[in-house]
């Protein structure tokens, strides 16, 4: 039997990759815990410095929670699904390495939900976007209606969720919902020279730049800014910041050793 989620790691990258294109890689119970388990051991893994999650083929990133699955749930399971995925999501958006969304295709429902959890999102050109819970008599059960937002507006939010319309790649750029927009066939490309940027960093600073503006979205400036203040102070005392200032002053590249 063909493993329902795949993970592969290799020069610095984790990637996770939904493996249900006959079912447009939808999620049910065993998907979800698989895609969990999976992320967890990447983002304990030292050798990981950035994490992809994708979908295989080439038709959806995640379509969604598989319909047939959630139409047996009564209001209890439903509960511990919506708790689950919301617990996921926060995982992905409170790790302590940068996460990113490679979407190809369709990204719907509770793959839409899991993607604006990630920190950053390439699509490509033929990437549609949507949340048509409305369509089915739901709503968002994974943070959708929370993270798209805080990312797009409220009034565009609603327009989004109450139609339960899909919007293209370009029109999600248009919206700061997505990264960048690429060609289908130079999506593998593309994240691989993003996440470049990354592997040359520090993982403490990237952690505590996430953890930063998490809080700051989440609470009022003057407490935010205290806590931004903590943490600078935290950084200031770690080796990398002397190795890195060191580093810049000596005109060479700085050798970090993430502590």
């Amino acid at each position: 039997m063909e493993k329902s989620v795949i993970a592969t790691k290799k020069d610095g990258k984790g990637t996770i990759i939904i493996n249900r294109p006959k079912v447009l890689n939808a999620i049910d119970w065993h998907t979800l815990f698989a895609i969990r388990d999976e992320f967890n051991k990447l983002v304990e893994d030292k050798e990981v410095k950035v994490i992809i999650i994708t979908g295989a083929g080439e038709k959806a990133f995640i379509s969604g929670g598989d319909v047939e699955a959630e139409l047996k749930m009564n209001g209890l399971e439903s509960y511990r699904w919506s708790e689950t995925g919301h617990k996921f999501c926060h995982s992905i958006e409170s790790a302590p390495k940068p996460v990113i969304a490679a979407v190809n295709g369709y990204s719907l429902g509770g793959g839409f939900e899991l993607m604006m959890a990630c920190d950053f999102i390439i699509c490509s050109d033929n990437a549609k976007f949507g949340a048509p819970e409305v369509k089915l008599g739901v709503i968002c059960g994974w943070g959708g209606n929370l993270r798209l937002a805080r990312a797009v507006g409220a009034r565009k939010a609603k327009e989004i969720l109450m139609t339960g319309q899909m919007i293209d790649a370009q029109e999600a750029y248009r919206l700061n919902l997505v990264n960048k927009v690429v060609p289908l066939e130079d999506l593998k490309d593309a994240v691989d020279d993003f996440c470049q940027e990354f592997l040359n960093k520090n993982a403490i600073t990237l952690d505590l730049i996430k953890k930063v503006v998490l809080y700051g979205l989440e609470t009022d400036l003057r407490t935010a800014v205290q806590y931004e203040s903590g943490l600078f102070g935290v950084v200031s005392d770690t080796k990398d910041k002397y190795e890195g200032m060191g580093a810049f002053l000596q005109k060479r590249k700085p050798v970090w050793n993430d502590a």
